[in-house]
């Protein structure tokens, strides 16, 4: 098998990859795939660290919006939900024979380290997959933007966003049949044609510190290993190509 593309990675994970899809909360057998996916890259000799976000449980600013809740109150909550997924996928791991350590932004002491750069690098030298939840730690940022964050403060050599689509669409494949699928887009066009994949402050941080983020579809398993390999998967954002 061939050497790894990357050796540090940064792998966002949505919310809805934890559960099927159209449904909701925790879906025990998508949680031991994404484990086992994990694990996968994990043993081709990478360093693996993990950003969860929390959508299946809440997603603040609809929450906020529908409800007697403050926007900060809501994306609070929506933190707080990102650790259930970490404890979950760590639990699945560590099952799987993976050393694992939960960090999150927010104090859950009894359950979680706190963020702390050295320590995150730390862990991922000797051999430990890191999840990260609680986001940013701040309310009115994504966990795109968290991914973001944390792939530079770790000094990862590429971002994972694993989602529901095959990669980046030039309109909703879902309602436009004819949507174009890019192999390769720069960062400057996902913000200029308003593709919505990401928000525009994550993409902002990694064409600053070029950091190539690959988009790709979760649920195909074996996709993340795939990416991991060199191999074309889904949509490469960064470099100096031009999209078609």
């Amino acid at each position: 098998m061939a050497a790894p593309a990357y050796k540090r990675i940064l792998l966002k994970i949505s919310g809805e990859g934890f559960c099927k899809p159209g449904a909701s909360m925790l879906d025990p057998e998508e949680v031991r795939t994404i484990a086992h996916q994990a694990k996968e890259v994990f043993d081709r000799g990478c360093q693996l660290a993990i950003v969860v976000g929390g959508g299946n449980f809440i997603r603040g600013t609809a929450f906020a919006s529908q409800a007697d809740v403050r926007r900060t109150t809501a994306d609070y909550m929506g933190m707080v939900a990102t650790v259930l997924n970490a404890l979950a996928l760590q639990d699945s791991l560590e099952a799987i024979g993976a050393d694992t350590r939960v960090q999150c932004a927010i104090e859950m002491k009894d359950v979680a380290e706190p963020f702390i750069r050295r320590r995150a690098i730390r862990h991922l030298e000797k051999g430990r997959i890191v999840i990260l939840a609680g986001g940013t730690g701040n309310p009115f940022f994504t966990t795109d933007t968290c991914a973001a964050l944390r792939a530079i403060e770790l000094g990862a050599d590429v971002l994972l966003k694993a989602t529901k689509v095959d990669g980046v669409y030039s309109d909703d494949p879902v309602r436009n049949p004819d949507a174009k699928r890019y192999d390769h887009i720069t960062y400057d066009d996902v913000v200029r044609r308003g593709l919505k994949i990401m928000d525009v402050a994550a993409i902002d941080l990694c064409k600053q510190n070029k950091i190539p983020i690959v988009v790709f579809n979760l649920k195909a398993e074996g996709n993340i290993a795939r990416v991991v390999s060199g191999e074309s998967v889904g949509t490469t954002i960064g470099g100096p190509q031009p999209c078609r």
